[in-house]
């Protein structure tokens, strides 16, 4: 299979690690891929140095759409999606890295599966992308309702098949944890998301205000239940332990 691949990037001040996770996506095994990197109005050098990256190494493969408006990462991840050409659409944060078979695995995998859907095992990172030895492990499958339960769908590990899903269902929500709420609309629509518990990708997490992303985290995910899902406050607390219990369980 040589189809290709839309790769969906949104950017913002990532001048210090972008030169990296480019590197990871022109090393991949599979090469017919197009990178779409949203640059949302950066403050740094991060549009220079990604202009030079495509100059110096002539990679016509990578496109850098800019923004005259702070867009955000979901409206900038729907503005690369309407310009995306590849039957397969996967995402990768600016920070996070993807092992050199990460594609090639991951699209044998989804074929394999004649799924829509698939996503795959991670490794946390330090600040500086090398793996702490934590990895995540991922279901065979999640349906709709046991993804309420399971956040362990991680944007960077994704991939969807549009011959199998239509593309216009693939728009983020405007919402806090826009991923998530992704995941869980498509589900709600009777798709089922297929793990290959491989770790493929590596999400890097810098070290400060760690203490403080929880807070926002608990606060997100708590809205994704009330707000995007409209879930009475009892379901919502039923499945906000067992997120609670999974998210400790994959940080220690």
């Amino acid at each position: 299979m040589n189809e290709l691949v839309s790769i969906v990037m949104p950017v913002y001040n990532a001048e210090k690690f972008i030169t990296a996770t480019m590197d990871c996506v022109v090393a991949q095994t599979y090469e017919n891929w197009e990178l779409l990197m949203v640059e949302d109005s950066s403050k740094d050098a991060t549009v220079s140095v990604i202009e030079n990256y495509i100059r110096e190494r002539q990679e016509t493969r990578i496109r850098l759409i800019t923004s005259p408006d702070k867009l955000g990462a979901a409206r900038a991840r729907n503005k690369a999606l309407t310009e995306a050409k590849g039957r397969f659409i996967t995402y990768l944060d600016a920070d996070d890295l993807w092992n050199p078979d990460k594609l090639e695995k991951e699209i044998a995998f989804l074929t394999s599966k004649e799924a829509a859907f698939a996503f795959t095992g991670y490794e946390f990172g330090d600040e500086n992308a090398v793996g702490t030895g934590k990895v995540v492990h991922v279901p065979e499958k999640l349906t709709y309702k046991q993804a309420l339960k399971n956040t362990t769908i991680f944007t960077s590990t994704v991939m969807f098949d549009t011959e199998k899903i239509e593309k216009s269902l693939l728009e983020m929500p405007i919402i806090e944890s826009e991923d998530t709420a992704l995941w869980w609309k498509i589900l709600r629509k009777g798709y089922a998301a297929y793990g290959l518990d491989e770790n493929l990708v590596t999400y890097r997490r810098p070290s400060k205000s760690l203490s403080s992303n929880k807070f926002r985290a608990i606060r997100r995910i708590w809205n994704l239940y009330r707000k995007a899902e409209k879930l009475d406050v009892f379901r919502s607390a039923w499945y906000f332990c067992f997120w609670a219990f999974r998210a400790v369980k994959r940080r220690v």
